[in-house]
């Protein structure tokens, strides 16, 4: 059985790396509420018999294990690695459903930085086998969610690679892209606008 380290045993030289970026973690805290509201819309669809979809675990790469006792192990150094896929799939009425979920902060646009090239051709190979592939993002300080289909995403991006674009603006996500609409539970029912983008194509 592995044994996690207590934070009072966190090593100092942790401790130091983990105050020098302060402001990442910080920055990082802000992004797991848009998340944690995504998995508690995705535990209500779940409890109520709607919809499977779940959180894919962030891979983390073990760098050093020590052994205090023959039983027992400790982690003492890991790292984060970058997913490879995204970050949230499942099924939905009989449709796979696979997405990737992102803030900013920024009132008029979104950093296409924030997204990972692999990302974007997961999703885009996923749309292709006839999965329901998407980015959702939501502008934390206009409390404003959108969901951008993978096509559209990836028309985005070529222009990014090109050089051409930085950015998605919030107008071309008005254009181009869904509403989600903010209610009280679940804060973000994104499959109320798949369905209504899944009635159009009919």
């Amino acid at each position: 059985m592995i044994n996690y380290p207590h934070k009072k045993n966190v090593p100092s030289v942790v401790k130091d790396q983990r105050h020098q970026h302060q402001k990442a973690i910080d920055f990082g805290k802000r992004g797991m509420s848009f998340e944690a509201q995504i998995v508690s819309a995705n535990a209500y669809y779940l409890a109520s018999g709607v919809a499977v979809i779940h959180k894919k675990p962030t891979p983390i790469q073990i760098v050093k294990v020590d052994y205090p006792k023959r039983a027992a192990a400790t982690i003492t150094e890991a790292y984060f690695k970058t997913p490879s896929t995204t970050d949230f799939n499942g099924i939905y009425n009989g449709i796979y459903v696979d997405f990737e979920a992102k803030e900013t902060t920024n009132k008029t646009t979104f950093p296409l930085a924030n997204v990972h090239g692999h990302q974007v051709k997961h999703l885009v190979a996923v749309a292709e086998q006839k999965g329901f592939a998407f980015l959702l993002v939501k502008f934390v300080t206009l409390d404003e969610i959108y969901l951008l289909m993978s096509d559209t995403l990836h028309q985005f991006w070529q222009e990014y690679e090109k050089g051409i674009r930085k950015s998605i603006k919030r107008d071309e996500f008005m254009a181009y892209g869904t509403r989600v609409p903010n209610q009280t539970y679940p804060s973000v029912d994104y499959l109320k606008t798949i369905d209504q983008l899944l009635n159009k194509r009919r």
